[in-house]
């Protein structure tokens, strides 16, 4: 495939075939703009969270999926994960140098959304 949006790491001489379905940068495009993904992202962009400030954070996420979700980011390098030795164990979230990178362009993406939308919460344009 020679056409389309390719990515080249800085430190590789053959591009990622972001269309295939074994690339592994599309591996982690699938992961940021999963369901619960992007709601990760944007909810670390300001602060480290442990685990139930991060759930109570995105309203509606399962403990399940928001395990599955960090699990997925943690090994694509966007989040970081700590655990404190104490009983229970405490356990923090960050985003890694890579995952800030990533969130910043999806900062901008969640406020210019919510500043076009109305403060009746209607869509953009008064469309319900």
């Amino acid at each position: 495939m020679t056409e389309g949006a390719q990515f080249t790491p800085a430190d590789r001489q053959v591009p990622y075939e972001v269309f295939h379905t074994d690339c592994p940068a599309r591996k982690v495009v699938d992961h940021v703009t999963s369901r619960w993904g992007i709601w990760v992202l944007i909810s670390l962009r300001s602060n480290d969270l442990r685990f139930f400030e991060l759930r109570e954070s995105i309203q509606g996420i399962s403990e399940k999926m928001l395990a599955q979700t960090l699990r997925a980011l943690v090994a694509d390098g966007l989040v970081w994960r700590q655990v404190e030795p104490t009983t229970p164990p405490q356990v923090t979230y960050g985003l890694t140098e890579f995952g800030q990178g990533l969130g910043e362009p999806l900062t901008d993406l969640f406020d210019r959304i919510t500043r076009q939308l109305s403060p009746s919460g209607r869509e953009p344009g008064g469309v319900q």
